[in-house]
């Protein structure tokens, strides 16, 4: 028996698809099922049980025996929350817990952290353990993932597998019911859609031009492709970047999303709001290594192939995985 958290959100609910896919079904999912619209989502799913998030630990610890791996993906992830009690409860007090079961119950664990943790980059975009505590995130949000990441690396007491894996900008389908936290591949569409055109922030920088701002934009389908290995493999535990190693600017991002939607490009260039201008992150981009070095060797899908792919088969119809 498998247990997903966030199971009814994006990554988590591809995740459960792709387990799906390879003949899993023995799913516990967990979540707030009670969100009409996040339902889509798991409503096509194959599962044993949905277990509400708030009696997840009773649960557990009456089935335990039973459970053979934890993906913990649930999370709060709006990086324009700042009551830091909502991430204190969610991402770091739920994440503490969930941990200690798995160590009391010997269960392996894949929790989701984030390349928020890397803040505006002055100390690079490398998994390395060393320079966990150096990090500065921009917001509550990564304060709260590399909070509970610190606090794993001082833990004597582990799961006998365990990995906290840096997403970076993750994309695709099933990503409808984020709102303003859903992709700039997604706004960049419906945006398209309804005026014809697409607005990028303006480069605040000299040394980078507008629309130059550049991300490391990986798609969802590689995200639980390497997720899956891991939970197959189970290398080395620790921290794991997943990203695809190359950034790409959302100028590159947005012309694509055009073509895949046969319109001709047409965009414009705004001020970067004042209360971000600060915090904003102008490149991103994981350092594979520690993830190739441990043996993972499938390709991941182009900026170009992942934009065409989930415009043309999932955003238009609106489809799910």
């Amino acid at each position: 028996m498998i247990i997903i958290t966030g199971a009814a959100g994006f990554i988590g609910s591809n995740l459960t698809g792709f387990m799906n896919k390879s003949g899993i079904t023995d799913i516990i999912l967990v979540d707030d099922f009670d969100i009409g619209s996040k339902k889509k989502n798991f409503n096509n799913k194959i599962y044993s049980s949905l277990i509400p998030r708030e009696i997840f630990f009773s649960w557990f610890e009456k089935n335990h025996d039973h459970v053979d791996f934890v993906f913990h993906i649930g999370a709060r992830t709006d990086t324009a929350e700042f009551n830091r009690n909502i991430f204190d409860r969610l991402n770091l007090s739920y994440s503490k817990q969930i941990w200690a079961s798995c160590c009391n119950y010997k269960i392996p664990l894949i929790y989701a952290s984030s390349a928020a943790t890397y803040g505006d980059g002055n100390f690079g975009y490398t998994d390395d353990h060393e320079i966990v505590k150096k990090l500065q995130p921009l917001n509550p949000y990564g304060e709260s993932k590399n909070d509970f990441d610190k606090w794993v690396l001082e833990q004597s007491a582990t799961p006998p597998f365990w990995a906290g894996l840096k997403f970076f900008n993750v994309y695709g389908p099933n990503e409808y019911h984020k709102d303003r936290m859903a992709s700039v591949i997604f706004h960049a569409y419906n945006q398209i859609t309804q005026t014809g055109r697409m607005k990028l922030f303006r480069s605040h920088r000299p040394d980078i031009t507008d629309g130059g701002q550049s991300r490391d934009f990986v798609y969802v389908k590689d995200v639980v492709s390497a997720i899956f290995w891991l939970f197959q493999n189970k290398p080395g535990s620790g921290l794991y970047n997943l990203g695809t190693g190359k950034a790409r600017s959302f100028l590159d991002l947005t012309i694509s999303t055009f073509h895949s939607m046969d319109v001709e490009p047409a965009i414009d260039f705004i001020d970067t709001p004042i209360d971000i201008r600060d915090k904003y992150q102008y490149f991103t981009e994981a350092d594979m290594s520690k993830l190739r070095n441990a043996g993972y060797c499938e390709n991941f899908y182009s900026l170009e192939a992942g934009i065409d792919d989930y415009v043309r088969n999932y955003l238009n119809g609106s489809r799910y995985v």
